[in-house]
């Protein structure tokens, strides 16, 4: 007789349950998680010993038939190898318990571990460090969370901009001010791993287990604050309003030369100083494709309407987002970063341009969704240089600023304006939420590369017939989006060090390895690890 495999996971996936349950009074979770005990059962011919909602989505391709989709985690008390074949055969994904562990190197250090920026590639790298004994010091270019927020909040009520703290930069990076989403594509077990640890520093439990999660940049402030003190707790240090700089082969911060055995570079995507600085002192630096456009605005009570029909009025449902794409040969425009019931927010971290993103609480009650609509811009449109795809960017920025008139303010066009090529003299029913409406409008074709424009036509066309109405009357785009990912890529070999420089790890989103808060913190994990194995901590 075969020997069981004792406490056995599996995940059950692609469970329909019609929202229109809820109606009833049905305990939706539950039924789901009956739903897959039968299948279960139905394969081996026993139930769990217990089972819960992994992941939970919202299906609502088709009005009439809005659903819930749900994932649910299984225990078996055990299982045989032909048990567990049969369930693979019943569509079951049998989960393998990752071990996260490093054995630490050898290697003495000859100095602190450095880690340049304090977004989520810096965070879990130095949470990282610092739970293994390493004691990191983490210098950051912007401000701790509060003075951060003081400084953002009085630039977009038309007070100063602040390059070095902003939108951009600053404790927790890009995603303090955005809609905190935990979305990623890939396909790494460090991935949950992330989630729970956010979870630990206070991002709300659904985080584990809905198909798209966010935290909401008002609680992921105190998340990051949380993040901070559990560094020094473990012994790490942080400085902020301390940028690195690495020009004549030195390692600076705040103006004093530092002795470091590591240097972990994990400034973000919009660090175009310190890109500059890499070029200049060797470091090998490439360009890579990244995304530019405008952000769309809908009234929120007009999507739910539009996506869900008569069930957007139950309370049962959250605020509804789409995903949107198209795409011709190598080119494509689509949806990004969208953030229902939020706030167009001007991401600027230089003078003279104008930068848009989404940004929402974790209530998501804002009057209006927003979504960036971004079309691929590929090396061969800027010289395929890392200079030419910087100043592709910061070009566009500009431009959108000269359009709006200066002192900030954003170039806005409505849709059927833009279509039919059109400049826009006056908005529409739907209000841009972008500094409080400080816009102007204006003909974004003026501001936008042909392609760009071209593909935003397309995409609008084919969006609308996805969701009629979304290219309506009244509805702005507001320009530009285009900070979306790096520019550039700063190579590193398999040990995960810079190519052709020892002990400096480029890291995370900014060195052009990852793509949102998820993506980064697990880069930031991987850069960690790779630390640990070579240095021991003493």
């Amino acid at each position: 007789m075969e020997n069981p495999v004792l406490g056995k996971r599996v995940i059950i996936e692609n469970v329909p349950i019609p929202v229109s349950e809820a109606r009833f009074g049905t305990d939706c979770d539950a039924e789901a998680a009956a739903e897959a005990s039968n299948v279960i059962e139905r394969a081996i011919g026993r139930r769990p010993v217990s089972a819960r909602i992994h992941k939970k989505s919202v299906d609502a391709r088709r009005r009439g038939s809005v659903r819930f989709v749900y994932s649910v985690c299984a225990d078996l008390e055990c299982a045989t190898g032909y048990e567990l074949e049969k369930l693979k055969a019943a569509g079951a994904k049998i989960v393998t318990d990752p071990s996260f562990d490093a054995e630490p190197g050898s290697e003495k250090a000859k100095g602190r571990i450095v880690i340049a920026g304090f977004g989520p590639a810096g965070m879990f790298c130095a949470l990282e460090l610092a739970k293994r004994g390493y004691r990191p010091v983490v210098y950051e270019r912007g401000s701790c969370v509060s003075d951060r927020v003081r400084k953002v909040e009085s630039f977009l009520s038309g007070g100063e901009l602040d390059p070095n703290c902003n939108v951009q930069f600053g404790a927790g990076g890009a995603g303090t001010f955005s809609d905190g989403k935990l979305t990623t594509r890939i396909n790494d077990p460090a991935a949950a791993y992330v989630l729970e640890r956010l979870v630990s520093l206070g991002a709300p439990e659904d985080v584990l287990w809905q198909a798209k999660p966010h935290i909401g940049t008002d609680i992921l402030r105190s998340v990051v604050e949380n993040a901070d003190a559990c560094v020094r707790e473990a012994g790490g240090e942080i400085f902020y309003d301390t940028p690195v700089c690495l020009s004549g082969g030195t390692v600076r911060a705040g103006g004093q030369a530092i002795n470091s055995s590591a240097l972990v570079l994990a400034v973000g995507h919009s660090a175009r100083d310190t890109y500059r600085e890499l070029m200049a002192g060797g470091f090998d630096v490439v360009p890579k494709a990244f995304s530019c456009g405008v952000r769309i605005e809908h009234e929120q009570a007009w999507l739910d309407r539009a996506m869900y029909g008569d069930l957007a009025d139950d309370g049962v449902l959250p605020h509804a987002d789409y995903s949107l794409s198209l795409r011709e040969g190598d080119r494509g425009v689509y949806s990004f970063c969208m953030c229902p019931g939020g706030t167009v927010v001007a991401a600027s971290d230089e003078e003279g341009g104008i930068v848009t993103n989404g940004m929402s609480n974790r209530n998501r009650d804002g009057r209006n969704a927003n979504s960036a609509l971004a079309v691929s811009v590929l090396p061969s449109d800027f010289g395929s240089t890392p200079d030419g795809a910087i100043a592709f960017q910061r070009n566009l920025e500009r431009a959108a600023y000269a359009a709006g008139g200066g002192a900030f303010y954003a170039p806005v066009q409505l849709v059927p304006d833009f279509l039919e090529k059109r400049q826009s003299r006056k908005l529409g029913s739907v209000a841009p939420t972008y500094m409080g409406g400080r816009v102007t409008p204006c003909d974004l074709r003026s501001v936008l590369p042909g392609f760009i424009s071209g593909m935003l036509e397309r995409g609008l066309y084919a969006f609308d017939k996805k969701i009629p109405g979304f290219a309506g009357n009244g509805i702005p785009l507001t320009g530009v989006e285009t900070r979306t990912s790096s520019p550039v890529r700063i190579l590193r070999g398999e040990n995960l060090e810079a190519v052709g420089v020892r002990n400096v790890y480029p890291c995370g989103e900014g060195a052009g390895y990852a793509g949102g808060i998820v993506s980064a913190a697990v880069d930031g994990l991987r850069v960690a690890r790779a630390i640990i194995t070579r240095f021991s901590p003493d």
